[in-house]
């Protein structure tokens, strides 16, 4: 059995959730360049990633990428950053991750199923030009 995660790591593991949240891009990216790993992964299976795509913060999307964000992880309900971006209909975020590399068809609620479901024809041209 593991060791319960200290309480302090856990206080600041939060803190940079909310960072990505909030779209503070600039103490997130800090802290990433100073060893916080920038695919951390909270327990639905959100990335920091997924979070600031979702919360709308094309900044912090980009910021995330230019460390090394893995931009076709999937969370435990099969959603990825790239269909979070698209649900928001954030243009600048979902074209930082095409160039990423996001796959527009990745996970079980794909971008492209969020864009025809919600009826975002224009988040749908941006994908399909994509592919």
């Amino acid at each position: 059995m593991s060791e319960p995660i200290d309480a302090d790591v856990l206080d600041f593991a939060h803190r940079m959730f909310d960072l990505a949240r909030a779209g503070d891009a600039g103490e997130l990216a800090a802290s990433v360049d100073a060893g916080l790993p920038v695919n951390l992964t909270n327990d639905k299976g959100d990335t920091l990633l997924i979070l600031a795509a979702y919360h709308d913060h094309p900044p912090v999307v980009e910021a995330l990428l230019a460390r090394g964000a893995d931009a076709g992880r999937v969370n435990d309900r099969g959603q990825t950053a790239l269909a979070a971006a698209v649900f928001r209909r954030s243009e600048a975020s979902v074209r930082a991750l095409l160039a990423a590399g996001a796959d527009p068809a990745a996970g079980a609620q794909s971008a492209l199923d969020t864009a025809r479901f919600f009826n975002l024809p224009e988040m749908l041209t941006l994908l399909e030009h994509a592919r």
